[in-house]
């Protein structure tokens, strides 16, 4: 059994070295490649480069246009994430501690939002109508409906673990139902609200499709449709195509290295108790 026990132990390690290896190898290889000559960079080869070309870097902020595009990109995960978080902590709030028929089928058609795909037709028409095609308001208040039901079904398991006796305390203190949320209860979902901050900012900001579709000026683009230009401009340039990918992921694996900790109890929390 012992035997047994180090050899899964073993198959485990290689398994994870195995998958550390798939992820940790293409950023390799962009960043190499993102300091190399554009002819050393033709190839997308392993090898360091003769000299490292930081230059690169420097071309591509200009060229690009980034700076722009990192604020835009930073504005539409902020303010997208604020407000599916305040509001998806509401509604998975109610939902949870009101478990009737209708409140439980509610929640039942907010979660199937995780698995149906966007009718991107239907929006839209849901977007012209509502004069949101071509504007910032629009686009923050798309990324904030797609991260709602993930966000309601991660809170809602979450609320297990807060109890009921809390509300009664605050409402019989002479609390307002919306001043008891928010000074009592919304304090205490601190774990899995820093999760679904940091899970909703990365999503926002690695988001393709939805400003492809719905922001036609390019002052309004953020850091995805920035990349999707740049390689368009200069897709026989690998060196410059790599600087410019390097700076695109670089903020999103900065914050998931200092959030993991939160990220990880989070959605633990939330698993155990739901």
């Amino acid at each position: 059994m012992y035997v047994d026990r180090r050899a899964r132990g073993s198959l485990n390690h290689v398994i994870a070295a195995i998958v550390g290896l798939l992820v940790v190898v293409p950023i390799y290889l962009v960043f190499v490649n993102s300091i190399k000559t554009r002819a050393e960079a033709s190839s997308m080869g392993v090898g360091l480069p003769a000299v490292p070309q930081w230059e690169n870097y420097a071309t591509v902020i200009e060229e690009g246009k980034l700076v722009g595009a990192f604020f835009n990109s930073l504005l539409y995960s902020l303010t997208a994430t604020a407000i599916c978080v305040v509001l998806a902590a509401m509604a998975a709030y109610v939902l949870a501690r009101r478990r009737t028929r209708s409140h439980r089928l509610i929640y039942l058609l907010l979660i199937m939002g995780i698995a149906m795909p966007t009718n991107f037709v239907t929006l839209m028409q849901v977007m012209q109508w509502t004069n949101l095609v071509n504007t910032q308001i629009g686009i923050i208040l798309l990324y904030a409906a797609m991260q709602i039901p993930f966000s309601v079904f991660l809170i809602y398991a979450f609320m297990g673990s807060i109890p009921r006796e809390l509300d009664e305390a605050a409402l019989m203190d002479g609390c307002s139902p919306m001043r008891a949320f928010f000074g009592v209860i919304f304090p205490l979902m601190t774990p899995v609200l820093v999760t679904l901050a940091v899970l909703s900012i990365l999503n926002i900001w690695n988001e393709f499709l939805m400003p492809l579709y719905f922001l036609n000026s390019s002052s309004d683009w953020p850091m995805t449709l920035a990349v999707y230009n740049f390689f368009g401009m200069y897709q026989s340039d690998w060196s410059l195509v790599s600087a410019d990918v390097v700076l695109t992921i670089l903020p999103v694996i900065l914050i998931y290295l200092v959030a993991q900790r939160w990220i990880l109890s989070g959605m633990s929390t939330g698993a155990v108790k739901g």
